[in-house]
């Protein structure tokens, strides 16, 4: 007669609401050869309280305690993560549309800043009077059917390097931005499970 198993592979990620129950199903993919697993699935793990605040981290070690506890007899072989971090949903403000309005702004004078200065700093002007001048033998100071299409080639560069317009994609690849986004998330999460497993290391599931 075969053994009762289970294989359990924690999430990396959830979200859960305030004062939430949280189940096994809820934080992990199960299964197994035994005839109860949708009991097992429903198994409560743990609750969300006000001592959490933003973000709680559950682990490895103290779900199989508890599942221990709950199925002294079952076989329970963890997969994949050890650590599944929980963020709790906070209740969302309306942002005034005046702040947006000055985000927006300062950030597009930002921009036009970084931009203006990079294209001093390089001498960008003498670029284009020197290719003008190699091209039809000219001297101008304002080379304008060269400047014109380099202003337009470089917005339309940005638009194709970060991959986007608005939220349209044009390619499935995602943009350098978005790789960066990936790795700080990557390194803010690692970062999440350390220090919650320390803070909470006694802390009963």
């Amino acid at each position: 007669m075969a053994e009762d198993k289970v294989y359990v592979r924690l999430k990396k990620k959830i979200s859960a609401e305030k004062d939430q129950q949280i189940y096994l199903k809820d934080i992990a993919f199960i299964t197994g050869n035994i005839d109860y697993l949708t009991d097992l699935k429903d198994l409560p793990i743990y609750h969300i309280t006000e001592a959490d605040k933003s973000i709680s981290v559950i682990d490895g070690f103290q779900l199989l305690e508890v599942l221990v506890q709950a199925y002294p007899l079952l076989t329970i072989e963890l997969l994949g993560a050890n650590q599944v971090i929980i963020e709790v949903k906070k209740q969302t403000k309306k942002v005034p549309i005046l702040l947006i309005a000055f985000i927006w702004l300062l950030m597009c004078v930002g921009s036009a800043m970084a931009i203006i200065n990079f294209h001093y700093d390089v001498s960008m002007e003498e670029v284009h009077q020197g290719i003008y001048y190699l091209l039809t033998g000219e001297k101008v100071n304002k080379p304008l059917w060269l400047q014109i299409p380099y202003s337009f080639g470089l917005g339309l560069g940005m638009i194709l390097f970060f991959n986007h317009i608005f939220k349209k994609r044009f390619n499935e690849e995602p943009s350098p931005l978005e790789i960066e986004v990936f790795n700080y998330q990557q390194d803010l999460d690692q970062y999440v499970v350390q220090h919650e497993n320390g803070l909470n290391k006694h802390r009963d599931v």
